[in-house]
C-alpha cells in the first residue's frame, strides 16, 4: 500500500518505522519546518523528518499544509491512504479526502474520550486508571471521525505523561499497521462515534501546569505526574519558578501536617514545607489541601532537573517556608 505519512514528534516515529518494516511503501513525508530549538537556537530538523531522510523517504514541510502547489506536490506522490501521528496542523478537506482509503490518525485514547491535543497529560490529570489508543478516520469535526482500532493501555500510579506517551506510541503504530491490514485485505467493522459521550483534552498551557496547593495531595500528584515533562509542573518560591518532578502522596498526620514557624510547631498551610531534608531522597514535602506530597526531583530556573537531596544541599530551605504566590 502506497502511504503518505504525516506526523512530526517522537510519538509519530514507531508508527512511521512499524509500516516501513511493514512492507508498506511510503511515498512521502509531510512534517513541521525546522525549528530554532536548544540555548544555540539552532534550527533543528523533527524526530519523524530524520527518520525520513536515513530511508530516503520523500520529505515536505510546509508551514501550512494547504494551497494549490501543495495539493500538487501531494497529489504527484499518488497515495492509496494517508496516516497521520501528531503533525500538529489541521488538516482541510481536500486534503483529508485526496487519498482513496482516505485519511487515519492515531488518537492516544479510547475515543471519544479525551479528544483533543492532550489526552495523554489529561487522563493522568483527571486520575483515569485507563486509557489506550484508536485508529480514526479523519473528518473536519475534532477527533470524531469513525472508528477502525481501539486497544486499551492501564495507567499505572506512578506513570508519568512522558512514560504513558512512549507505550502508547508503540501500541498506537501497531493498531495502525492493523488498521492498515484491515483496510486492504480485510471487511474492516468501522464504528461510529457516541458523540454524546465525548469529553475532551485542551492543550495543556505553562499556567495549566501551575500547581494549586489547596488541592488534595492525590490530585497534586496526578497533575505533577501530568505535566512532567514539558511543560512540566511548577511553583514559585520566593519569586522565582521551580519545577517539580517524582511526587508522592503521605498520609496528613502526625509532624507531617505541622511545620516549625519561629520556634512554634504550628499546623501548615496548603504550599508550606513541612520537611526540607537533604539525607532523603524524597526529602521535599509539601501540605496540600488534604494531606502532604513528597518530592524526588526538582528543575530550578536555568539549571537541568536534579535529585531533591542534591537541590536541598546548595540552597537554606525550612520548614515553614512557603511554595505559591
Amino acid at each position: 500500500m502506497k502511504v503518505l505519512f504525516w506526523g512530526t514528534p517522537d510519538f509519530a516515529v514507531p508508527t512511521l518505522r512499524a509500516l516501513i518494516g511493514e512492507g508498506h511503501e511510503v511515498v512521502g513525508v509531510v512534517t513541521q519546518p525546522d525549528r530554532p530549538r536548544g540555548r544555540g537556537r539552532t534550527a533543528t530538523p523533527t524526530p519523524v523528518r530524520k527518520v525520513a531522510e536515513e530511508e530516503g523517504i520523500p520529505v515536505l514541510t510546509p508551514e501550512k499544509p494547504r494551497g494549490d502547489a501543495f495539493m500538487a506536490s501531494i497529489r504527484a506522490l499518488d497515495p492509496d491512504v494517508s496516516v497521520v501521528v501528531a503533525y500538529g496542523h489541521i488538516l482541510v478537506p481536500d486534503v483529508l479526502e485526496l487519498p482513496p482509503l482516505g485519511s487515519w490518525n492515531v488518537h492516544a485514547s479510547l475515543l471519544p474520550k479525551l479528544r483533543g491535543a492532550a489526552p495523554i497529560h489529561w487522563a493522568i490529570a483527571r486520575g483515569d486508571t485507563h486509557t489506550g489508543v484508536t485508529v480514526m478516520r479523519m473528518e473536519e469535526g475534532l477527533d470524531s471521525g469513525p472508528m477502525l482500532v481501539r486497544e486499551p493501555e492501564p495507567i499505572v500510579p506512578t506513570d508519568t505523561s512522558s512514560e504513558l506517551a512512549r507505550r502508547l506510541a508503540e501500541l498506537g503504530a501497531s493498531a495502525m499497521v492493523q488498521g492498515l491490514s484491515l483496510l486492504e485485505f480485510g471487511d474492516p467493522q468501522i464504528e461510529e462515534q457516541d458523540h454524546a459521550a465525548a469529553t475532551y483534552a485542551p492543550k495543556v498551557s505553562r499556567e495549566i501546569a501551575k500547581v494549586d496547593w489547596s488541592r488534595p495531595a492525590r490530585e497534586i500528584v496526578d497533575h505533577v505526574r501530568a505535566m512532567d515533562e514539558v511543560p512540566g509542573a511548577w511553583t514559585t518560591l520566593d519569586g522565582q519558578p521551580l519545577k517539580l518532578f517524582s511526587p508522592t502522596p503521605v498520609q496528613a498526620s502526625g509532624a507531617e501536617v505541622g511545620a516549625e514557624v519561629g520556634g512554634e510547631e504550628r499546623v501548615a498551610e496548603p504550599g508550606v514545607v513541612v520537611e526540607a531534608d537533604a539525607d532523603r531522597d524524597d526529602g521535599l514535602a509539601v501540605r496540600a489541601g488534604h494531606g502532604v506530597v513528597r518530592f524526588a526531583e526538582v528543575q530550578p530556573p536555568g539549571k537541568r532537573r536534579m535529585e531533591v537531596s542534591a537541590w536541598l544541599r546548595g540552597r537554606s530551605l525550612e520548614p515553614g517556608e512557603r511554595f505559591g504566590d
